[in-house]
């Protein structure tokens, strides 16, 4: 256990936001979990996270699975003021996960882009939902 927070903003549908989760306790941390599709955002909430991140609305804006296409979102030259004020009506809209930590805030896509984020590396292997082991790293052959 450590005091280096882990902060992950989390929709538990998703396979690649459950293996961050996964990745960041086998790195031994107890992550502070968000389910934003419950608790929403706020438009400073938002705007500090891509900020942090350095992501623009359209860069975290979900594209599938989503009601963005028609909400007619996926347009060119949708400002970024109307990509969030739909992202704090439809949480749905935020690409997930999203975490932050004391070394930077990140989308986590890939999930193992989570490591960059953690002060220590997990203690055993971590293997994904499809099978794939992303922790340790293997080399290619």
């Amino acid at each position: 256990m450590t005091d280096f927070p882990v902060i992950i903003h989390h929709n538990p549908a998703c396979g690649t936001s459950r293996n961050v989760v996964a990745i960041t306790k086998a790195a031994g941390y107890e992550p502070v979990i968000i389910e934003y599709l419950d608790a929403g955002w706020t438009r400073p909430q938002l705007l500090a996270l891509f900020a942090a991140a350095g992501l623009t609305a359209r860069e975290a804006l979900r594209e599938t699975k989503s009601p963005a296409e028609e909400l007619g979102l996926l347009r060119e030259g949708v400002p970024a003021t109307e990509l969030i004020e739909a992202m704090i009506k439809h949480p749905i809209l935020v690409n997930r996960p999203l975490v932050a930590t004391p070394r930077g805030v990140k989308l986590c896509r890939p999930s193992e882009t989570v490591l960059s984020l953690l002060e220590r590396e997990p203690s055993e292997p971590v293997v994904k939902e499809d099978g794939e082991q992303v922790w340790p790293v293997k080399s290619a052959p």
